[in-house]
């Protein structure tokens, strides 16, 4: 270096030295700015106090979506039977955290798990499920809305703001819900979510959701650790809040078929009533427990049954005019006890439903929930599921419309039932040949004390002849579980769910071809036509076999003519809302029954060869006055014998 530099550098040297002096902090100034350090601290501290609570994560990653591997080269699988992957995202927990988050308290995050059929929206708050859509489906006002368009609006089932699931367990702190709780994400991959919520040190509830290809169920799983000597297993309990949205074209014939279903271990199912509040409490363990609505439920399926102790169920409806009366069906609760075996390290799976009350879809689960569909009972839901629901199925397999398989299904029907309406007609036949002398025999005994000679004289034509006034009625006894049958097959049929036909949009719901401007009591605000034909084909179908009706023998007896032709009258009434499906199966049965009447008439059953054969039937018969004689017709007429001499001694005393 030169000489101006190194002179340069010193100046520089001195100008620094001298600045530093003078500016350096007095003895106040020192003490001041260690307060205000002190002051910070302490002000950071008393943050990190109130945040200790909170778990602090860090996100570990692998880029590679690679399987994990066991020893063996198979697939790792975790407790719910799925794959796990190195890629997961792990959220792993770094501090020991103290005391619960009010779920008030922070930032709603949502996640979402779907598959082909569903869209699971979860919550951290309360880590519980906030609403379900499924996606091959839509409510009937979008389904207008996108009428003639491949575009589905998936169906929300129901309303997130009323929805919850969480535990029920009591400490010496008192009743602890957890659906109040804020949950943290605790892992998360493609179709498995985990949340855990931390109470105090050691001690954490965890919930896990995953969701298995193309099917209508998500796995749910409980984990309960640490709370040991504190929380008694028996007494863990699962609420469920649940409040179902309207779905279909007429909400009041929804409300009218939704209710809570359970069914008791051991037992058949039980329901809750669809026409007014109620609520329940289990007398036995519990299998499984659904929410149902006319043609969608959701339907909790333990691995091993709820106990009974605690456990209840509640159905509310929604006041007239209120704010939720024109757009959800009902509110739903319920209150399970988990059965845990421990509360220091227990656990509870679960099947969780949402889905169509289709019937071979819930009969998959083989735990009896196919019962929520409303086929009836006994006989005819027998009739139902192991006759007409399996032809209807097969039918609409094919490809065809709807309308055209119930067409179809109808036709095969009336075929079967043939021989028995051919053995109703001749019956009816033989009736009306015999109906002259049935008279004269009336006229021949006018008062009531020969009413047992009027009795025998009548049983001695119908022998003579070979008729019977109860052929006619067993083959009618026989049609009728039929007919029982499908008036609950169709209005509970999933197939039928917005499929069109003719004027008909929907056949699951009323069909009309005139909006009325005011509401007629007991029969509404609409006209539909197939209850209108339907009820034309039966007051016709009721004319044609008027000549059969007999007018009542005894005075004050009803005149069932007057009763027949008011009731297609009453039909009118009655099927208006109904499933327009129903009244199209009617219909068409009945103008089958009509046109089969006329073909039997005209080709199969001549009235004068069947004239001609009673007559010498009974001409044989009066040959040989016992011949034809059943051992109860012998017995009978000895029994009015013995009455008719009983009469006449105590007329003598």
């Amino acid at each position: 270096m030169d000489k101006n530099t190194i002179i340069g550098l010193g100046l520089i040297g001195v100008i620094l030295a001298v600045f530093t002096f003078f500016n350096q902090p007095s003895e106040e100034e020192l003490k001041e700015r260690m307060a205000q350090q002190e002051l910070v601290a302490q002000q950071q501290k008393e943050a990190a106090e109130k945040t200790e609570s909170k778990i602090t994560k860090k996100t570990v990653e692998n880029p590679a979506p690679k399987a994990v591997l066991d020893e063996n080269g198979n697939p790792v699988l975790d407790s719910l039977g799925n794959t796990v992957y190195a890629n997961d995202t792990l959220m792993v927990e770094e501090a020991e955290t103290v005391g619960i988050v009010d779920a008030r308290d922070v930032e709603e995050e949502t996640f979402v798990l779907e598959n082909e059929k569903l869209k699971i929206i979860l919550t951290n708050k309360g880590g519980g499920v906030k609403s379900v859509f499924l996606k091959g489906y839509q409510t009937y006002e979008n389904f207008r809305k996108n009428e003639g368009t491949e575009e589905i609006t998936p169906l929300q089932l129901f309303d997130e703001e009323i929805a919850s699931n969480g535990l029920k367990f009591k400490t010496d702190k008192g009743e602890q819900y957890t659906s109040g709780v804020a949950f943290e994400l605790l892992r998360q991959t493609e179709n498995y979510i985990s949340f855990i919520a931390h109470y105090d040190e050691g001690k954490s509830i965890e919930q896990i959701y995953s969701i298995t290809p193309d099917q209508y169920h998500i796995n749910y799983e409980v984990k309960m650790k640490g709370f040991e000597g504190e929380v008694t297993p028996e007494r863990v309990f699962l609420d469920w809040e649940v409040e179902m949205l309207m779905t279909e074209k007429l909400l009041s014939e929804q409300r009218r078929i939704s209710t809570v279903f359970f069914k008791e271990k051991g037992g058949s199912y039980d329901y809750l009533s669809e026409y007014s509040d109620d609520e329940f409490a289990a007398k036995t363990d519990v299998d499984w427990v659904a929410f149902k609505q006319s043609y969608f439920s959701s339907i909790i399926m333990p691995d091993k049954p709820f106990m009974k102790e605690g456990t209840t169920f509640k159905v509310v409806n929604y006041e007239e005019g209120s704010e939720k009366d024109s757009s959800h069906i009902k509110a739903y609760s319920s209150s399970m006890n988990l059965g845990l075996s421990n509360t220091g390290n227990g656990s509870v799976q679960m099947k969780w439903f949402f889905g169509p009350n289709d019937y071979d879809v819930l009969e998959s689960y083989a735990n009896g929930s196919e019962d929520i569909i409303n086929y009836g009972w006994g006989l005819f839901r027998w009739i139902n599921i192991y006759a007409i629901q399996p032809l209807f199925v097969w039918l609409a397999g094919f490809g065809m419309s709807a309308g055209i398989a119930i067409l179809l299904l109808t036709i095969i029907v009336k075929l079967i039932l043939t021989p028995i309406q051919w053995k109703m007609f001749a019956s009816s036949a033989k009736m009306r040949i015999l109906k002259p002398e049935v008279e004269e025999i009336n006229k021949k005994y006018p008062n009531k004390d020969d009413a047992m000679k009027k009795q025998m004289e009548m049983m001695t034509l119908y022998r003579e002849s070979g008729a019977s006034p109860l052929a006619g009625c067993v083959p009618m006894l026989i049609q009728m579980p039929i007919l029982f049958a499908v008036f609950r097959f169709f209005p509970s049929t999933f197939t039928l769910r917005q499929e069109g036909f003719l004027w008909a949009e929907d056949l699951s719901s009323y069909d009309s071809i005139l909006d009325l401007s005011f509401n007629i009591p007991f029969y509404g605000s609409h006209v539909s036509l197939f209850t209108l034909l339907m009820a034309i084909t039966t007051l016709f179908y009721t004319v044609l076999n008027s000549s059969n009706m007999q007018q009542p023998s005894q005075p004050g007896m009803p005149n069932m003519k007057i009763i027949m032709y008011f009731f297609p009258i009453m039909m009118i009434f009655f099927f208006n809302n109904y499933a327009s499906g129903l009244s199209y199966y009617y219909f068409i049965s009945t103008l089958m029954s009509i046109l089969t009447m006329v073909m039997i008439k005209n080709f199969f059953v001549n009235e004068d060869k069947l004239k001609a054969k009673m007559a010498a039937r009974q001409s044989a018969s009066k040959g040989d006055g016992k011949k034809g004689k059943s051992k109860f017709q012998e017995r009978l007429e000895q029994m009015q014998k013995a009455q008719q001499e009983k009469l006449k001694n105590s007329k003598k005393k």
